[in-house]
Parts: C-alpha cells; structure tokens; sequence
C-alpha cells in the first residue's frame, strides 16, 4: 500500500542457494540487495515452471525494462515476506539513492564525533579531592620500634630445649598441659581373617592347524614400463601373433556372454518351480494343549507317546527352574505334588487320564511290552510306577475309527487287569470336582522309599526288554521271576538302579495300605488301629555306584543311555532257597556293585555291561560297571578302562541312541550337542560349534536317518539334515516365546507324523512334520552310514 513498484517475495531455501542470496551469507541487514539478471529468472521460470518462486510474478519480471531486478533481503518482514522486488528503474534509483543517503549520514556523524573527541578542555576543581581525602584512611599514630640482637658467638649454637615451671618465673603465666582424651581411645578388637591368595585357574583349548613356516612377499609398488618399452611391446611381432589367435575366441565368447548369462543356475531355478512358493521343510502347528489348574505355573518337563494306543500323549507337571538351575538337572527345587496329565490329539478338550505323583515328575516312560505299566522318577528321588490297565478301553474309545470299520475292540481281559481294577478306588464326585475335570485320577501301584531310592532327583528312567525263554515244547512264555530286572533309573547321586516290577499281590497291597493311611489321617485320635503296617515300598536289586576308586571321581549321571539287550541277573554259587535268598536283603535292598568295596558283590551274566553317561558337569562318560574275578585273591575287582569326554558346559539334558544306528549316540547340553560312536575312542564323530543360546532338548527323528531336532531356550526349533549341512542347521522355525523343555517324535500312520513340543510356560505344542522330513531319500541309510565312516576315518 502506498508502493506499487514493490512486490513481496518468498524465495525458498533451494532458490535462496540458486541465486546467491542467502540471509546472513550473502545477504545481510547492512547489505541487504541484491541484483539478480533477468534472464537468469527467465530461465529459472523455464526450468522449474511453477515451482519456481518467481512465478507469481511472472508477468511483472517479463515487462520490466531492464537487464537486472532489484531483490531486497527484508529481515524484519516490513512487506510481510523475507526479500521483496523493486518492479521500476525509477523506485530501484530512489531505493538506491537513499541508501547512499544514509551511508553519508552516517559518515559525517562519525567524523564529527572523532573532532570532537580531539578537543580536550582544561580540569576545573569543584572540590571533589578534597573529599577524597577525607574518606581515604591515614596513620595518625606513631609506630613503635623494636630491634632483637644476640652476641656474635652464640650464632650457630646448639639449641638446647629445657622444662620450667611457670610459677618459679617473674612473667608467669597459664600452662596448657596436654592430657588423653577419652573419646579418643578406642580399643582395637582383634579377629582371625582368612584370604585365599591363589589364582584361579580355568582349563581352555583351541583348535589350530598348524603349517611350516614360508616365506611370503607383496610387491605394493606397480612395475610400469618406460615409453620406449611400451613402444618396442606394441610393435613386435609376438604381439600382433597373439592378438590373431585369439581375435576369434575372443568374439566367440563376447557373443554367448550376450546370448544367455553365463552364471544363471539352472538347477535351483528348477527346484523353485517345483516349490511353487512353499517351502519344502517346515512343521505345521496342529494342536496345543495346556491345563489351567495342573499347568499354571509350571513346566512340562517331560513328554511320551503312548507306544500302542495312536493319539495319547502324556505329559508330568514340574516346577519352574530359576534362572541359576536353567543349565542344571540335579538341583531342581522339591514340590509337594504332581501330576501325569494324559490328552487324546484327536479330542483335544478333555482330560483322558491324570496320575497322581508324591513329588514333581522330571522323567517318566511307558513300558513297550506293557503300555499299561508307567514309571516315574520324582524331584525327591522316589520312583513311582502306576498301572493304567482299567482305563486302556477307554483310551481306545478316544481314538476315532478308520473309515469302513466299527470301534476297535478292546483287549481281551486279563487276571491282572481284573485284580488291578478290583484294587483301585473308584473315581467319585468329589475327585472329579477337585480335578476340575471328569477325567479319572490314579494313584500310584508302588513306590520306593527314601532309604531305598535315590537321595537326588531321579532324572532318567528306561524300560528293559521283556525277557522270554523258548519250553521244550516250542512255545514262548514271559518270564516273571522277581529277580528279571525290567527297569533302570539314574540320579545325580552318582547311582544307577536296576528294579524289578512288583507282583500283582505287592500292588494290590500297596494300594490298600494307602487307602488306609488315608482313611486313618481322618479317624479321631483316641481311636485305636489295629492293622498291621507292612513294609511294602519298592526296593531296588542292584546298585551300581559311578565312581572310581584311585582319584575318587564321582560322575553324577543326569542321562543315560543303554544297550537293548536282555538283562538277566543271577547269584552267583549254589542254588539258595527262598528264604536264604530274602534274609540279606532285609539288611542291604540292593546289590552293592561298587568299585570302593569288594564285599557282597554278585556275578553278572548274559549282560551288555557298556553304557554311555552323561552328567551334570557336561561331561559324557563311556564305561563298563562289568567286574571280573582276580586271580589270586579270588574276588570280583573292577575293570579300570572307562573313557570321560569333557565336552559340554552345563549338564547333558539328552543322551539318545539313533533308532537306525545301535552305535550312534547323540548328546545335547549347554550350547553345544555332539554325535558319538561306540568303539571310537578319540571323541566324537562330529560336535557343533558353539551357539550364542543353549540347547535344552533335543531327539532324533523316527523315518530318516540323517534328521534330528533341537530345542533352544528362545523357542526355536533346529532342524538338521547332515545330508544338507553339518555345520548349521539346514532349518530352523518358530515354536514358542518360552525355553523348549522336550521333544517328542511319533509316526501317527505312514503320511501323518507327528512332533511334540513343550516349553516352559507349561503348554504342550501338537507339530505336523512335512512330507520331506518323513519320507527318506533314496540310499538315505547308505549316505549317513557312509559319511559316519568319513568321519571314524578323519578321526583315525
């Protein structure tokens, strides 16, 4: 208003850089224009078009006359933008001008300012000095002197300090003696202090391959040739002679490299079209099962397929490890109480079964010759064994049908399964109630005591063959003498037990005299009980205590592996009667095997003695328990030729045999699993590298032998195929937020495989294995055999 040859202007940052005119650079509030061409803004105009911040005043910029506008930086926004334009010669030369002006001003007021700072007028008193004199301050009073001499010999003279009385001198004066403060004295209480000033020591080793020393040279500086050597090079005849044999090649080559790509790889090209998209290994999540009053809050710590009953699983409750017991097996926490929670995969919401347990349940199986017999080792070292024969038709009956058939039938009945079901306590409502659910509960048939059993945890069990002797006649019977070991269990206390599996009599009785003691914990006090209170716990037949006599070593095993073989345990010398046999054992329940005592021990015969360990330190050890006769004291010594593997660095949570290879052995524990071979004595055939997490589970897969999955404690699942790759797994995918606690393979039909997983937050993940994980390769077995022989040799 007032100013029409002025025309408010917003020049961006990216224009501000296109012409030079940037605040506080170029432009500043001192000098604060700028000429800018006009054909410079004509062509900004062409090249951004209506970008350009000039274009709203493309018309004013095109009719102006001259060669270059006027853009003033506006600091203050006085026109409302920060430059404006001047659009006429005439307001430019005004503008112009009164800068001029103002420079002139400024000029003059600067040189009278200097004349007048030369002109110095003479000081005229007012009387200010003398009131500068008044307040200043000045010594009115005369000072005294005072001068200290001493006679010329005494100078340098010893000084001799001597006490006075102050009393006896004319200039007596107040004595300030020192005296002991009592706040000040502290008695000093003496005390006996220990410091251990060794250093600790740790064992390491590293793997490096070591070659002969050679010498080595870089040439760092380039050779370059003088211009009359590169003259004489390109002139020569051996030259152009080359360049004409390979003029064609070369042109040959050019061509295919522009016909097709030379590096193109036709075979995973065609692997990618069989795929269509999918990838040919993966585990389809097919069920989930968790239990709100049994499970919450606890871990699954240990899974098993029923062996003949398609679709049951089970599955012990366990407490929660801490973060210090993740990597340790043998120092869980006790619990009062557990359960075996038994599911039907094919009707997932109701509870089948539930066994109930005196302790937390850390491992458990079923017996393969009868499905019906299940034992468990508990946290407390018991082990407990129950008899699920009354509920097996049912079980059956949760198990659809094939298509075209009627219901299977159940198992025909026996004298033990009638005597079983007449012992055990009939399921009410109460029990249902307390349960939460209508699935029946069932109370162990036996159990050890603690004097008897194992004084840690019991945390590997395994079922022996059944043992059958061919009669003269020809036929087969099972043989069911108390003295046929059936059962082995483990412990960190450095035991191995071998049990026997009471009669139907002993478990009828067991579970009569719990009923009683139950019955009898609600009778009032003053009520007598006549009953007679039997010793009726479960006794182990043999003991044998890992530990050497020399170093006194114990290894505490967390795992086992066993040859299946049959185990047949005999006393050794003339035949005993019955009573003689069962007099020591009231003493000693076990057979002491061993190596710090030579007292009591027994013969073993038609026994696999050679076992694999491994326990809570890591450590795999393969040995023999076997003892053989010494020769001149004619006692049973121990065999001194077991071989210990410090491999792993937290304990073996899985010791496995493959089920294709009786002497492949696969070990898992800490960050790190190994694949072992009986007989090789050097180590193992092949070990994995270290991982950053640690490996709590793992198992080998039922159909193909170079399969096997692990379990980490961030959820995943490792698949490996030593056909594909040995130093990683050729697969890994996503089971659960938790630590993976145990995995379970099963063959539900030859097409549906099943892989059972559980974590620690208490859920049980029902996995669909693939097509490609089931069906082996053809000469699969051959491969895998073939390259663990590479591997025995390549240790060799």
């Amino acid at each position: 208003i007032g100013h029409p040859e002025i025309f408010p202007l917003l020049l961006t940052a990216k224009t501000q850089e296109i012409f030079n005119c940037r605040p506080d650079e170029d432009v500043t509030e001192e000098n604060c224009f700028k000429f800018i061409k006009k054909e410079d803004i004509i062509q900004d105009l062409k090249t951004r078009a209506k970008i350009s911040d000039f274009h709203p005043f493309k018309k004013v910029i095109l009719e102006y006359p001259g060669e270059e506008l006027l853009v003033v930086f506006d600091p203050s926004f006085q026109y409302g933008e920060n430059f404006y334009i001047v659009a006429s010669e005439e307001a430019k030369e005004n503008f112009l001008k009164s800068l001029a002006a103002v420079e002139e001003r400024e000029e003059t007021e600067e040189e009278n300012t200097e004349e007048t700072l030369e002109v110095h007028k003479p000081w005229v008193s007012l009387g200010s000095e003398k009131e500068i004199e008044e307040e200043s301050l000045q010594e009115r009073d005369t000072k005294m002197k005072y001068k200290m001499s001493r006679a010329r010999r005494r100078f340098g003279a010893p000084i001799a300090f001597t006490d006075k009385n102050a009393s006896g001198d004319k200039d007596s004066y107040a004595e300030c003696t020192a005296y002991e403060d009592d706040t000040f004295s502290i008695k000093m209480l003496e005390r006996d202090v220990g410091v251990q000033m060794v250093p600790k020591l740790r064992e390491t080793s590293t793997q490096t391959k070591w070659t002969y020393p050679k010498n080595a040279s870089t040439q760092y500086c380039p050779r370059q040739l003088s211009n009359e050597a590169k003259a004489e090079s390109l002139s020569s005849e051996k030259l152009k002679e080359f360049l004409t044999a390979v003029h064609i090649r070369m042109e040959i080559a050019l061509q295919q490299n522009e016909i097709m790509n030379v590096f193109f790889d036709d075979w995973k090209a065609l692997a990618e079209d069989q795929e269509e998209g999918k990838p040919d290994v993966y585990l389809k999540a097919y069920q989930s099962f968790t239990d709100v009053q049994y499970l919450r809050n606890r871990t699954i710590s240990c899974v098993r397929w029923h062996p003949t009953i398609d679709g049951i699983i089970a599955v012990s409750a366990g407490e929660q490890p801490s973060d210090e017991e993740q990597g340790t097996l043998g120092t869980k926490a006790l619990s009062h109480g557990s359960v075996i929670l038994l599911w039907s995969v094919f009707d997932p919401p109701c509870l089948q079964l539930v066994l109930e347990a005196p302790a937390g349940i850390d491992c458990f199986g079923f017996r393969a010759s009868e499905p019906q017999l299940i034992a468990g080792g508990c946290a407390d070292g018991q082990v407990v064994l129950w008899d699920i024969a009354v509920h097996e038709p049912a079980l059956q009956r949760a198990v659809p049908a094939p298509h075209g058939s009627a219901d299977p039938a159940p198992r025909p009945p026996r004298a033990a399964v009638a005597a079983a079901a007449a012992a055990l306590p009939p399921v009410t409502g109460v029990q249902a109630q307390q349960s939460g659910t209508a699935a029946p509960l069932v109370r162990p048939c036996a159990a050890s005591s603690s004097p008897h059993g194992h004084t840690k945890p019991a945390t590997d069990v395994h079922w022996l063959p059944a043992y059958s002797e061919d009669k003269q006649k020809g036929g087969a019977s099972e043989h069911r003498d108390e003295n046929n070991l059936q059962l082995v269990t483990c412990s960190p206390d450095c035991s191995v037990l071998f049990w026997n599996i009471p009669s139907i009599e002993h478990r009828e009785n067991f579970l009569s005299q719990k009923i009683k003691e139950e019955k009898r914990s609600h009778m009032p006090p003053d009520v007598s009980d006549t009953d007679e209170n039997l010793d009726l716990s479960w006794k182990p037949l043999i003991k044998i205590n890992l530990r050497e006599r020399d170093n006194n070593t114990e290894y505490g095993p967390t795992r086992m592996s066993l040859k299946e073989l049959h185990y047949w345990y005999k006393r050794s010398g003339k035949a005993k009667s019955l009573s003689a046999l069962r007099a020591p054992i009231k003493e000693s329940p076990y057979t002491e095997m061993s190596t710090t005592s030579s007292k009591n021990l027994e013969v073993l015969e038609n026994i696999s003695t050679d076992f694999f360990v491994g326990n809570e330190d890591g450590e795999v050890v393969y040995s023999n328990w076997q003892m053989k006769i010494d020769t001149h004291s004619a006692k049973p010594v121990s065999q001194k030729h077991s071989q210990k593997y410090a491999l792993h660095t937290e304990a073996i949570n899985t010791l496995q045999q493959s089920p294709f290879f009786k002497d492949i052995f696969l070990s898992i524990g800490g960050q790190k699993f190994a694949i072992w071979k009986e007989g090789v004595t050097t180590g193992p055939i092949l070990q994995s590298s270290c991982s950053a997490g640690r490996y709590t589970a793992g198992q080998w897969s039922l159909t193909r032998p170079g399969v096997f999955f692990i379990g980490r404690d961030n959820g995943n699942i490792d698949i490996w195929d030593l056909l594909k790759k040995t130093h990683e797994p050729s697969h890994f995918q996503t089971i659960s937020k938790s630590v993976i606690t145990f995995i379970s393979p099963s063959s539900a039909s030859a097409e549906q495989h099943f892989l059972a997983v559980s974590d620690n937050l208490g859920v049980l993940h029902i996995l669909e294995i693939c097509q490609t994980l089931c069906h082996p390769l053809s000469n699969e077995y051959a491969n895998v055999l073939d390259y663990f022989k590479r591997e025995v040799k390549y240790l060799k």
